[in-house]
């Protein structure tokens, strides 16, 4: 056991020292990280303010002018920190398209003009001279020029610009120099034209991008060579790590194997101490037998002795037995007979006594009938009675209604035949009136379409008044005629075949067809011809926006783009690590279905454990696939660590081997985060350092329980 606590020992070390060495290189790789992010987002920033400093100077519509050489911000290089008071000092020719000469100048003008834009031009060897100041308040000895001609140029536009420490010196300077331009760092502008404060622009410049660019790469392999520095630490670390787990597993197999034997001993000795108690009890046991076997030898000769007479006294038994059996089977034939001859009665008594009984019942209803047919005799006499008076009645009321019957039929006689002559002449009247409405029907429609016909022959007269007037008036307004000179004058000559009226018919359709005068039609048009140019004005806002916005998703595309790879490249390469510990002997990887498109792309989890040919899930077992999900599940842990990890019922589906497995990962992550884990398992429960639960007692409300495990 000794040696084995000693490389125990070593072992905690080793995986001290390798923890401490990764905690060292992922403070590096986030530092670098850090830097990359922070110098990728500077010349995203320089880049996006060049576009909008350009797109002010009207650098895309001089970009085909020959001589071009970009804006201002191109073709110098400010020292660290003098970006703003630069910009203060260049004023307005800070959003300038330099040019390489005057002609080129006035072709870009000529251009600016022929586009209708706005642009500003500065022209290299254009003859300005100006005031250079020296010392360390200077602004010019802090730009420089990256090409020919251009340091003239800055002479001319800050040579004479000074910087002061804030803005109360520079006012005081301005006031003792009125014609004096004085800046601050901080971008305030003090001159003849105004004082500000505050920085109008953004420090962009043309060798700033450059510098952010190239800080950007540096930092980028900077962070590539710290993050395969964490990789090795991490690789290094889980090495510590599985080689202090296996010796802590050797030094508990050890100790199990230890008190194992001891174990074993104290059952042999415990053994040995019941065998010899066992040994003494059987010797007196077998004396005990012996001594019984004697005493069953005298009972066998005492019974053999008694057998014949026994033998004669069974037999004696047995035939009156026989004969017992006989005379039962006799006694059992005549009580079934009986009890046959029982039942017959039984069932004869039963009969005759439900026959008195219906004829009891009979002799009652009979009785019944006849007391109830002499009642109803008696009111038979009495209804007969009553009938003959009613009869006597009624033969009187009929000849009544006969006699009554004879009048009233002649009377309706009379009055059908005054109905008859009454329909007749009615008859008359309805078809004289019918004729007469007809009559008058046919006269009320001739005089309504004489009626339509007259006012239709006025309308017409109107129209024809109306376009007489019209006409004379255009002739007088737009031909300056009078109707005698116009129909005196020549017809025009009329296309062969084509009439006087078809041809005038012809010229009104057209001119229906071009529809009425709009008198509203030129300020219609200038409405229209301004909302075209506001419109076409946002347009190009959205063409700008949409290229910033362009810029900007490239940006972030490539941004994704690296992080994705990072860590892709992370995951993979501990997945590969994960899934060799939880199979042994087995292979799996992660690939990209589209390598080439980092953005589109999918991920593919192969997985084949050792003694399979197989690479897809789905051909895997559920505790396999369980196993493979927690692989990848815990790759991404180590690429992207957090404080806290909550798993429900990964290990449901493993057995003992592999649950063993899962545990060991646990305890190798249990280290940096905490695990919460929902379990079923006794052996996960066990691993764990406080158990939570829910329970219920019979008829009673559930309540959650808490115990802390002791090591």
């Amino acid at each position: 056991e000794e040696p084995l606590t000693a490389r125990l020992a070593e072992a905690e070390a080793a995986r001290r020292t390798a923890e401490a060495s990764l905690d060292d290189a992922e403070e590096v790789l986030r530092q670098a990280e850090a830097d990359r992010h922070t110098w990728s987002a500077r010349a995203d920033a320089l880049a996006l303010a060049l576009d909008q400093a350009r797109a002010r100077a009207g650098a895309e519509r001089l970009a085909a002018v020959d001589g071009g050489v970009g804006t201002l911000l191109d073709v110098v290089d400010v020292d660290h920190g003098w970006e703003a008071a630069f910009e203060a000092a260049a004023g307005e020719a800070i959003a300038a398209v330099v040019v390489d000469s005057v002609d080129s100048g006035r072709r870009a003008l000529a251009e600016l003009h022929a586009g209708d834009a706005a642009g500003a031009v500065l022209a290299l060897g254009a003859g300005r001279t100006g005031a250079s100041r020296s010392g360390t308040d200077a602004v010019r000895s802090h730009v420089r020029g990256t090409r020919p001609g251009v340091d003239a140029l800055l002479d001319a536009l800050v040579g004479g610009c000074v910087a002061v420490d804030d803005w109360p010196s520079a006012v005081d300077a301005a006031l003792v120099h009125p014609d004096a331009v004085v800046v601050t760092r901080h971008g305030d502008r003090f001159g003849p034209t105004g004082w500000r404060v505050g920085a109008a622009g953004s420090g962009a410049t043309g060798a700033a991008l450059d510098e952010a660019r190239a800080r950007a790469g540096s930092a980028t392999a900077a962070a590539a060579g710290a993050r395969n520095a964490v990789a090795a630490g991490r690789t290094a670390v889980r090495e510590a790590r599985q080689a202090e787990v296996d010796l802590s597993k050797e030094l508990d197999r050890n100790a199990s194997r230890r008190r194992a034997a001891a174990e074993a001993l104290a059952r042999v000795e415990h053994d040995r101490t019941d065998g010899d108690g066992e040994v003494d009890a059987l010797a007196a046991h077998v004396a005990e037998l012996e001594e019984r076997a004697r005493r069953d030898v005298d009972r066998v000769g005492e019974l053999e002795a008694r057998l014949p007479a026994l033998e004669a006294e069974e037999a004696a038994v047995a035939e009156q037995g026989r004969a017992m059996a006989e005379a039962r089977n006799r006694i059992d034939e005549r009580a079934r007979a009986v009890s046959r001859m029982r039942s017959e009665l039984d069932v004869r008594a039963a009969g005759l006594e439900e026959r008195r009984q219906f004829l009891e019942r009979r002799s009652a209803e009979i009785d019944q009938r006849l007391s109830r047919h002499a009642v109803e005799r008696k009111q038979a006499a009495e209804r007969r009675v009553e009938l003959d008076r009613r009869a006597r009645a009624t033969a009187a009321l009929s000849a009544f209604v006969a006699e009554r019957v004879e009048l009233v039929e002649g009377e309706l006689e009379v009055l059908r035949e005054r109905r008859r002559q009454q329909s007749a002449a009615t008859r008359e009247v309805t078809t004289h009136l019918e004729t007469t409405r007809r009559e008058r029907s046919a006269a009320e429609r001739s005089l309504t379409e004489l009626r339509e016909r007259a006012q239709r022959a006025e309308i017409d007269e109107a129209e024809v008044k109306l376009r007489l007037e019209n006409a004379v008036e255009a002739l007088r307004r737009e031909l300056d005629l009078e109707p005698e000179a116009a129909m005196a004058a020549p017809a025009p000559e009329l296309p062969e075949g084509v009439s006087g009226p078809a041809r005038v018919r012809e010229l009104e359709r057209e001119l229906r067809i071009m529809g009425p005068i709009n008198p509203l039609a030129l300020e219609e048009f200038e409405a229209l011809q301004e909302r075209h140019e506001f419109l076409q004005g946002q347009l190009e806002d959205v063409k700008s926006s949409r290229r910033d916005l362009s810029k900007v998703i490239r940006a972030i595309d490539a941004e994704i783009v690296s992080v994705f790879a990072a860590a892709f490249a992370e995951v993979s390469l501990n997945y590969v690590a994960l899934f060799e510990t939880l199979f042994p002997g087995g292979k799996g990887r992660l690939k990209l279905t589209d390598p080439e498109n980092l953005l589109d792309t999918g991920i593919e989890v192969e997985a084949r454990p050792s003694g399979k040919n197989v690479r897809k899930l789905s051909l895997l077992s559920g505790g396999e696939r369980s196993l493979v999900a927690l692989a990848y599940l815990f790759a991404v842990f180590r690429a992207r660590p957090s404080p806290f990890y909550v798993m429900d019922e990964v290990e449901a589906a493993l057995d003992d081997v592999n649950l063993s497995r899962f545990l060991g990962l646990v305890q190798e992550f249990r280290d940096d985060a905490q695990l919460i884990i929902v379990s079923h398992q006794k052996r996960t429960m066990e691993a764990a350092d406080c158990l939570y639960g829910v329970t219920m007692q019979p008829g009673g409300s559930s309540k959650a329980v808490s115990e802390k495990v002791n090591d």
